[in-house]
C-alpha cells in the first residue's frame, strides 16, 4: 500500500504528477488513468486530468479509482446531448411509431436549444433544473406566442423524454448518473396553473343528446355517431367498409388514419393490441350507417368514373377519404351551428365512456369498448362525472342521518 506519508512530509501519490511551473508561475497536478476499452477498437482508454491543486488532483482521482472498482466508471466522451438524443430517437423508431416518434422530437426540441449543445457527460441537475424553470417561463418557440410560458403538461413530457433518453445512456456506459432522475416540477407551478388554466369539459348528456338531434339530416351523421360511440377520429377515418358488418351489426376497429404535424395522413394499425377489437352496432347507429353506405352506391353511380372507391366508411361525395382535420372541421361548424360549446371531438369519447360507467356497464366491459388492456386508463383519463352526475351520490347520503324532513 502507498504511503502518503514520509518522515512527516507529503508525498504525492504516485499517479497525481507535479508539473512544471507554467509561464505565470502556477503548479498544476495531473493524473493519467485508464477508463476501459474502447468497443469500436478494442483498444484500452485512458482520461488525462490536470488540476490547480493536489486537493482537487486527490478527490477526482479516488472518485475515479471508486467509480472504476464499483463498475461504475464510463469513458470520456465528447458526445454532445443533441447527439445522443438523435441516436437514441434512432434506437426508439425500431420499436415505436412513426406518429409517436414524430412526437417525441417534437417534445424534445424543447430540450435541445438551451441544453443541445452541452457534453452529455458534462450535464448537471442544476442545468436540467434551471431548463425546467425557463420552460415554465418562456419556453414557447414556435408560433405568434413564442416566448411564453409553456404549459406544466408540455413541460412534465419533455422531462420525462429527456429523463427516459439519460436513463438510456446511463445503461449504454456514456454516463454514469441520470442527472435529470430527480428533477421535477415544483408544485406550486401545478397549483398556479390549475388556478388560471380554463378546463374544458366534455358534453354532458343533454348536450350529446341536442347534438345528435340537431345533425340527423348531416351526411356524415353516421360518422359522427361512431365518435359518439366511443372511438378514436383516427378509428373513425380509418374505419373501412370491410371492417363493418350490417346484418350481424357489428365493426372491427383495426385500422387508423391520423395526422402528423397536422399536414401528413398516416395509415397504421391500432394503438395498441387492446385497441383492436369487436364492438356491435347499436340500432341507432346501425341505420344511419346502411343508410351512408346507400348514398354512396348511389354516388358511385352519378359520378361513374369520377369516383374514387377508397374503401373507407367516412368519405366525401366523390369517394375520396376524410382526414382527421376535415372531420374536426366539419364537427365544430356543427357545433358552432347548434350554440353548443366547441369540444374537441376527441372528447366525445369521454362523454360516451362516462355515461357507460355512471349506467352500471362493469369495469372489463368498459375497458374493451374503450380499447384499453387496464380499467384503470379507462376511468382516470375518460371517465369524467360532473355535478349532476353525483347526484344520485346526494341522495344516497340523505339515508345517513336517518331522518326525513317534515
Amino acid at each position: 500500500m502507498d504511503s502518503y506519508f514520509d518522515r512527516g512530509e507529503w508525498k504525492l501519490p504516485e499517479p497525481i504528477k507535479k508539473l512544471p511551473p507554467n509561464s505565470k508561475g502556477e503548479i498544476r497536478y495531473r493524473f493519467v488513468v485508464d477508463v476501459g476499452i474502447d468497443p469500436e477498437t478494442g483498444k484500452r482508454k485512458q482520461a488525462r486530468r490536470t488540476f490547480d491543486s493536489l486537493k482537487e488532483a486527490r478527490a477526482a482521482y479516488a472518485n475515479i479509482s471508486n467509480r472504476r472498482h464499483e463498475g461504475t466508471l464510463v469513458p470520456p466522451s465528447k458526445i454532445t446531448v443533441n447527439e445522443w438524443l438523435d441516436k437514441w430517437l434512432a434506437m426508439k423508431a425500431e420499436d415505436l411509431e412513426e406518429t409517436t416518434i414524430y412526437n417525441y422530437k417534437i417534445t424534445l426540441d424543447r430540450v435541445r436549444g438551451r441544453l443541445g449543445a452541452i457534453h452529455l457527460q458534462d450535464l448537471t441537475e442544476e442545468q436540467v433544473e434551471e431548463w425546467m424553470k425557463w420552460c415554465l417561463a418562456h419556453g414557447r418557440v414556435r408560433g405568434k406566442r413564442a416566448g411564453t410560458a409553456l404549459s406544466v403538461r408540455s413541460v412534465d413530457m419533455s422531462l420525462a423524454r429527456l429523463k427516459e433518453a439519460l436513463g438510456r445512456a446511463v445503461t449504454r456506459r456514456l454516463v454514469y448518473v441520470n442527472v435529470a432522475e430527480h428533477v421535477t416540477i415544483p408544485r406550486r407551478a401545478r397549483k398556479e396553473e390549475r388556478k388560471t388554466k380554463e378546463v374544458v369539459p366534455p358534453w354532458n348528456v343533454q348536450e350529446v343528446q341536442k347534438f345528435i338531434q340537431g345533425i340527423r339530416g348531416e351526411r356524415l351523421y353516421a360518422a359522427l355517431l361512431l365518435s359518439l360511440m366511443g372511438l378514436r377520429p383516427a378509428e373513425v377515418c380509418g374505419l373501412r367498409w370491410e371492417d363493418v358488418d350490417l346484418e350481424s351489426a357489428t365493426i372491427t376497429i383495426a385500422n387508423t388514419r391520423t395526422m402528423m404535424g397536422n399536414r401528413y395522413v398516416v395509415e397504421k394499425d391500432t394503438k395498441s393490441l387492446a385497441g383492436e377489437r369487436e364492438l356491435p352496432l347499436p340500432p341507432l347507429v346501425l341505420g344511419p350507417l346502411k343508410s351512408f353506405r346507400a348514398l354512396q352506391r348511389e354516388e358511385l353511380l352519378a359520378l361513374e368514373e369520377g369516383y374514387t372507391e377508397s374503401g373507407y366508411v367516412l368519405v366525401h361525395e366523390a369517394g375520396e377519404a376524410f382526414t382527421m382535420k376535415q372531420l374536426r372541421r366539419r364537427a365544430y361548424q356543427l357545433m358552432e351551428q347548434l350554440g353548443l360549446r366547441r369540444v374537441r371531438l376527441y372528447d366525445a369519447r369521454a362523454s360516451c365512456l362516462t355515461y357507460l360507467a355512471n349506467n352500471g356497464v362493469p369495469d372489463h366491459i368498459l375497458a374493451r369498448w374503450a380499447g384499453h388492456t387496464n380499467v384503470k386508463t379507462t376511468k382516470r383519463w375518460y371517465v369524467k362525472p360532473d355535478v349532476e352526475d353525483l347526484r344520485g351520490a346526494a341522495a344516497t347520503w340523505d339515508g345517513l342521518h336517518g331522518a326525513s324532513e317534515g
